[in-house]
């Protein structure tokens, strides 16, 4: 019966196919990124023009008790150089400003020449503008001398004022500028609304380049991520030749580790910087896994299918990973160092998988990725910890350890001094390291099974575990007892 059913085990991949893996992989990412960035600039083209062919951010209002308001233009080299920037970088810039009933002033000028003018005066210095999520910051220059009339000043590009809307126009030079918006008479007290706008003839030009060029890496990624997962099926294995089927209930996804007792003591310490030639291939290889599994979604959803050579490189790559951390950060679990395989390797004491299948729901692999599986988040973010980004005033990222690394640096330290890893510490690891790859087997579309919510603490999975030895076979029956027969025969 262990022969009864079959399925396809992948050939080894080899090195220069899955440097030819990582490659397409990088392509495709950088030509989806040009692509993208050359849409929108060719939307923006098309769409984001006013009438006198400006592209304009929308208008935005300030008002300040200060003297002035500036904000600074960094547009490369020096004002009348000629670098590596083009000579117009922006093109003909476009400030409007709208004030009250008093004269208003807006000039343009070199940000030195506007610095020594408004040192000692109170100004507030415009840091962002109001765009989609982001907030308008600004910051204000403390002093206490009222700023003299800018129209006075002979430093200044490209200036408009008076009462109304200002409109001042500047072809861009390449350089440190700032842009100033004062009472025409240097009073305190300024409030207006600008709209700062730019006429360019290069957007198309980069847009469609950019967008020809993405399409391009596209192609180039395509072929190279054909060649490198073609030819990958080998001759049927029977499926329970290596060993008996799973008991009902075990998760198709299976994380092993076994303790290593004569760890040494001390040298957890150095692991992180040993396994620095692991990250840099990781890095490449989670870059691979990535795109894959979005070809592979791809191909779930139109096929049912998760495409088998897609499927054992990404099992190979979570197998790489796990089989490092277990060595170092994530377990402690051996002195072993990790070999740089993707495939199963029989003598290493960490080991993952998962169990290949043959259909998949197409419905599935829309939501299992991110709202089925949020409660797990949740859990895998305590257990893993995590990084994350949010807005407080200007973007902020965060994050930090969870509980896996905080109890291995517990059990390193008492291994330090007691030479002994506490088993009962690398149980509750495993449970929760076995946790947190079952679903990541899940969000990587390769089972349907909901990963179950609990820890199957210990070495082995549940699924791992090996059968006994096999029952001797049964006795023959013994011979019937024929002693009264005869004795009553003989009677």
């Amino acid at each position: 019966m262990a022969g009864a059913n079959t399925q396809h085990d992948s050939a080894p991949m080899s090195g220069g196919k899955i440097a030819l893996l990582v490659i397409g992989a990088l392509a495709a990412l950088c030509g989806l990124a040009m692509t993208a960035g050359g849409s929108v600039l060719v939307w923006a083209h098309a769409t984001q023009r006013d009438s006198a062919g400006f592209y304009t951010a929308p208008t935005e209002h300030f008002a300040t008790s200060t003297y002035a308001l500036t904000s600074q233009l960094d547009l490369g080299g020096a004002p009348g150089e000629q670098d590596w920037t083009i000579a117009h970088p922006l093109g003909t810039l476009r400030v409007r400003a709208t004030g009250g009933a008093d004269p208003l002033f807006v000039g343009i000028a070199p940000k030195a020449d506007v610095d020594r003018w408004l040192t000692g005066v109170s100004y507030e210095r415009v840091i962002g503008a109001n765009f989609g999520p982001l907030r308008t910051r600004s910051a204000v220059v403390s002093g206490q001398s009222p700023a003299t009339s800018p129209e006075g000043q002979t430093f200044w590009v490209a200036s408009a004022s008076g009462r109304g809307t200002q409109t001042l126009l500047w072809r861009s030079e390449g350089g440190d500028w700032a842009v100033v918006v004062m009472n025409s008479d240097g009073r305190p007290g300024v409030s207006t609304d600008v709209a700062v706008g730019a006429k360019t003839g290069v957007l198309l030009p980069i847009g469609v380049g950019l967008g020809a060029f993405g399409l391009f890496l596209l192609a180039g990624a395509a072929a190279a991520l054909f060649f490198a997962l073609r030819h990958q099926v080998s001759s049927p294995v029977a499926v329970g030749a290596t060993g008996p089927p799973a008991a009902p209930g075990v998760y198709p996804a299976r994380l092993d580790g076994h303790l290593d007792p004569t760890s040494s003591r001390w040298l957890w310490l150095v692991k992180w910087v040993l396994v620095i030639p692991h990250f840099v291939a990781l890095f490449f290889l989670w870059l691979a896994l990535s795109v894959l599994t979005v070809v592979a979604g791809f191909a779930i959803l139109f096929t049912g299918r998760y495409p088998r050579s897609i499927f054992d490189f990404n099992v190979g790559v979570m197998r790489w990973t796990w089989r490092v951390s277990f060595y170092a950060l994530g377990a402690f679990g051996t002195d072993r160092y990790p070999p740089f395989s993707l495939r199963p390797e029989p003598g290493y004491p960490a080991d993952f998988t998962v169990d290949y299948p043959e259909h998949l729901s197409r419905g599935l692999v829309l939501v299992k990725w991110w709202l089925l599986a949020l409660p797990h988040y949740l859990v895998v973010a305590v257990f893993a910890g995590g990084w994350g980004f949010g807005w407080t005033g200007g973007w902020r990222i965060g994050g930090g350890g969870g509980l896996i690394a905080l109890l291995v640096l517990v059990a390193a330290v008492v291994l330090a001094f007691s030479g002994r890893y506490p088993e009962s510490i690398f149980d509750f690891v495993m449970g929760m390291n076995r946790w947190s790859y079952r679903v990541l087997a899940y969000v990587a579309l390769m089972r349907d099974e909901y990963p179950p919510f609990r820890l199957d603490n210990g070495g082995l999975d549940p699924g791992s575990i090996p059968a006994g030895p096999p029952l001797p076979p049964p006795a023959p029956p013994a011979p019937p007892d024929r002693t009264g027969e005869l004795v009553e025969s003989s009677t």
